[in-house]
Order: structure tokens, then C-alpha cells, then sequence
């Protein structure tokens, strides 16, 4: 079964047993892929689907973030349930020192020597750790690390 099938026979079983915010965030989901679709003018594959699954992740995400700013816990609430429910559907989340082993095997792949390398190393790591890790995060680590390797002291978040 294909994920656009699995996702319509998931979001048929949330409309019978009557779980609204499955129902909800999977015609959301489905919507954004059928988008997707016409956009690029052909039934996706499952990995291209995979990738409009994560760019939905990214958007409730972020709206998580504007909620909490406008201290909306009411919706902060709703947004973390279609969050959990759309994160069921990508491969499971690399853990961060996993994505540190990774760039770090990239780093001495290509033998990157600072920051200037950073294109390199995130072209290579992103196709290795695609819909496994945000890009965001993996950029993070790239960038501390190979500030680290350039000499110059890397900046650490708190």
C-alpha cells in the first residue's frame, strides 16, 4: 500500500470511529499533497510525498512557536495533537548525536576544512538524511562543527 492509499484509509477509519483531530490534520494533509500534485503535474511517489508530510510537520511546528508567543494554549494544544498525528506518518526522527555521528562522517568524507565548506557537507548529509532530520538542526551541526574545525570558536546554544 502506498502512503497517499494508507493515508485515506487512515483518515476513512478517523471519520468512522468519529476521532476528529485525526480525521482533521489527515484532510489537511491529504489536501497539501493533492496541491502538490497539480503543482508538479503527476501523482506523487511515496517519497515525494514524504516530503510534503515533513513540510506540513515544519508549518505546525511553527505555528506551535507563533501560539505560544500570543500565549494561545488552547490552539498550542490542537497544533501539538495534529503535530503528534502527522509525525506517525515520516520515518523516525534521527536523535541528535545520530545526525552529529552522521556530519561528522560527511566532514571527513569530504574532508571540509571550515565554514566555507558548509554547502558541501549539507548537500551530501541532507541526501543521506532525507525526511530522517530537519534541516534546520542538521545545519546547526554542520555549522558548529566545522567552526570547530576552522579554529574559531564555535558558538554553542544555550
Amino acid at each position: 500500500m502506498t502512503l497517499p492509499e494508507k493515508l485515506l484509509e487512515d483518515q476513512k477509519a478517523a471519520m468512522r470511529s468519529g476521532d476528529e483531530p485525526r480525521r482533521d490534520a489527515l484532510r489537511l494533509l491529504r489536501s497539501a499533497i493533492g496541491y502538490a500534485e497539480i503543482e508538479v503535474g503527476h501523482t506523487l511517489s511515496d517519497e515525494e510525498t514524504l516530503a510534503v508530510v515533513a513540510r506540513q510537520v515544519r508549518q505546525v511546528k511553527e505555528s506551535i512557536e507563533g501560539f505560544q508567543l500570543g500565549r494561545r494554549q488552547d490552539l498550542v494544544q490542537k497544533a501539538e495533537r495534529e503535530l503528534a498525528i502527522l509525525l506517525g506518518y515520516l520515518p523516525q526522527q534521527l536523535a541528535p548525536s545520530e545526525i552529529e555521528a552522521e556530519a561528522r562522517k560527511a566532514i571527513a568524507e569530504l574532508g571540509a576544512q571550515g565554514p566555507r565548506d558548509t554547502g558541501k557537507v549539507m548537500a551530501l548529509l541532507m541526501a543521506r538524511l532525507k525526511g530522517r532530520a530537519e534541516g534546520r538542526e542538521v545545519s546547526a551541526v554542520v555549522g558548529r562543527l566545522l567552526a570547530g574545525a576552522s579554529g574559531t570558536p564555535a558558538g554553542r546554544s544555550p
